[in-house]
């Protein structure tokens, strides 16, 4: 089926929200690399259009941008995109064929983000003032972050009906909508609980049932999270590379060495692969060692 670049692209991203229900920014991710791709034949293969696409159309283009852009991940999440596209056409019968079967993403090193010590994070949530509003407010969403081990999509879309005080569960939305129970603890209710005491006398409050909101009674960006994680690492004196998934990070690691099951984990994190979690709960080589001689009977010391 012969079909233009703009109807394809258009109905790649009805595919991704409506088949696919991913979120907004991986919809705006994924139509991105496909127009990076409409763009490199429209000046090097001009007159292509995508049911004509071939393998070796595409490694040109995989190869074009390596010259450009060195970065495994941006390679790697790029042929991610060509993929869905291939496979949205697939599915609608745009191509009989997936020209992007052969392409091989790039191996990659793994790459491990940092970890807050349990005391670290006492010290960024000690950090803000509490005579100002806005400090209960900040130091519930470090809380929020690492006792519940959230992503900053779903801190900033949480609802007060997603909390069941009584049951000690949260209900949040992850990515493609899907929504998963995760346990929430007395310190993190506390810590909410006392930034209630000033939400609800804001003056106007946009947005009723969301938890975490600014100043005129919207909710929270993503970029003003992370400015308030980065001013906490900060104020706190932690040299490290912080980012709100440093605290979502910490909290799997911990629990992990805290001797948790690791499906457990992958449940609380939203993860559809244990493999992700495998990765995300990375635990020091010292834990590791110390486990071996203390449990193995041939590490065990005489």
């Amino acid at each position: 089926m012969k079909i233009s670049w703009i109807d394809a692209i258009k109905g790649f991203g009805r595919y991704l929200r409506i088949e696919r229900s991913l979120s907004a920014n991986s919809v705006a991710a994924y139509l991105n690399d496909v127009r990076r791709l409409r763009d490199y034949i429209a000046e090097h293969k001009e007159g292509l259009v995508p049911s004509a696409l071939s393998y070796r159309d595409l490694s040109d283009f995989v190869s074009f941008i390596a010259g450009k852009e060195n970065a495994v991940t941006t390679q790697a999440r790029l042929i991610s995109g060509i993929r869905s596209f291939c496979q949205y056409m697939l599915t609608e019968k745009i191509i009989t064929d997936d020209p992007s079967a052969l392409l091989e993403a790039p191996r990659s090193g793994l790459h491990l983000p940092e970890v807050l010590s349990v005391e670290e994070i006492d010290r960024m949530v000690a950090s803000f003032d509490l005579s100002d509003d806005l400090g209960h407010r900040n130091r519930a969403i470090i809380e929020t972050m690492y006792g519940c081990g959230l992503r900053v999509s779903e801190l900033v879309n949480m609802r007060l009906t997603d909390i069941h005080r009584n049951e000690g569960f949260v209900s949040v939305t992850g990515k493609g909508n899907k929504q998963r129970l995760v346990p929430i603890g007395s310190v993190t209710l506390r810590e909410i609980d006392n930034y209630m005491a000033y939400r609800i006398v804001m003056p106007v409050i946009t947005d009723q049932n969301i938890l975490f909101l600014n100043r005129r009674g919207r909710r929270l960006t993503r970029v003003m999270v992370f400015k308030i994680v980065k001013d906490a690492a900060a104020a706190a004196g932690i040299a490290k590379t912080i980012s709100p998934h440093t605290l979502r990070h910490s909290f799997a690691t911990h629990l992990v060495e805290g001797g948790a099951d690791l499906r457990a984990v992958q449940e609380m994190l939203g993860h559809e692969s244990i493999t992700t979690t495998e990765i995300y709960t990375h635990i020091d080589r010292s834990y590791l060692r110390d486990t071996v001689l203390m449990f193995h009977p041939r590490a065990r010391r005489r």
